[in-house]
């Protein structure tokens, strides 16, 4: 009796570590995944010492009709020096993420705050307002940043629309198209093109990185026949924008990687906005479809369009 109670408890005991070490296992198993995700196996973002006053982001809800009334989750970072100079007025660049994707690796994997900061206190470039809008209902829906079929999917209108509204309401911006610029990468670099030829009064800078101006069929956001393929398709639009984006002199900036599979469709473009005289920078640069280009040349890019805007 007290061998088969002892050996009860042994057993008891053992389940009870056996227990905790899995419980230990999947919380470091978890704990390993939402690291990957923030910073997708990079370092955490940190500030070089001699950055002594940061920028500071900030999550808000916007209301877009365009959506459907619903109030859509955005983040903005305001550069280093922005509370304390309450009269100035500063330029904004809109930053479109890819699919599947969130708003935030724009902060914590590619790290524009910290270029911000950068650059601000090493007075390379003049400092920028950062917003960053979620551009879908969940991360594994796939919206395309365009107006698409059914009610409350304006997802085009709402950036060019009700996001630029908001923030130009709600914080010290230059409220017009020469302190405005639209970039993405991936699927976002697709949609600021695409959003940027559609309204081409709103942005005077337009960036995309490692995107496409080739629509993805995808019936579930264009129609089921397709309807609205043609509607969004930046190669057949851009000319019939050249007019007024040529009156403000917008700029296109725009890169590939070497082995990435769009880096011919962005070649085309760029030769059409040549055929077009409308100004632009196309540069194919050394790697594929991924984070680590996008890091590499977000410094570029943030001087692309610093440089450029009021």
């Amino acid at each position: 009796m007290k061998v088969a109670r002892a050996l009860g408890l042994s057993t008891a005991a053992s389940a009870v570590v056996l227990c905790a070490f899995l419980g230990v296992g999947m919380a470091g198993a978890r704990g390993y995944l939402d690291n990957f995700l923030a910073y997708r196996g990079f370092a955490p973002p940190e500030e070089p010492a001699f950055v002594t006053r940061p920028g500071t982001v900030e999550r808000v809800n916007v209301p877009s009709a365009a959506l459907g009334g619903r109030a859509q989750e955005t983040y903005v970072y305001l550069p280093s020096g922005y509370a304390e100079q309450p009269h100035r007025r500063y330029p904004v660049l809109y930053l479109l993420h890819g699919f599947p994707g969130r708003p935030l690796a724009f902060l914590q994997t590619v790290q524009m705050g910290i270029i911000d900061d950068v650059l601000t206190t090493q007075q390379r470039a003049q400092p920028l307002i950062l917003v960053m809008p979620f551009g879908s209902t969940g991360t594994f829906n796939d919206e395309e940043w365009v107006n698409g079929i059914g009610v409350g999917n304006g997802w085009a209108t709402f950036v060019s629309g009700d996001l630029v509204h908001y923030v130009d309401q709600h914080y010290r911006t230059i409220a017009t198209a020469g302190g405005r610029a639209l970039g993405g990468l991936s699927e976002g670099g697709y949609g600021a093109i695409n959003i940027a030829v559609q309204h081409p009064r709103e942005f005077s800078v337009v960036e995309s990185w490692s995107g496409y101006e080739r629509p993805d069929k995808l019936k579930s956001i264009f129609g089921s026949n397709l309807q609205l393929l043609a509607a969004n398709d930046p190669r057949a639009l851009v000319r019939h924008a050249a007019p007024s984006l040529r009156a403000i002199g917008t700029y296109f900036w725009f890169y590939s990687g070497s082995t990435d599979q769009f880096r011919k469709q962005n070649a085309a473009f760029a030769h059409e906005l040549g055929f077009l005289h409308l100004p632009h920078t196309y540069r194919l640069v050394y790697g594929g479809h991924n984070w680590a280009i996008w890091r590499d040349n977000a410094r570029a890019a943030y001087l692309a369009a610093a440089t450029r805007l009021t």
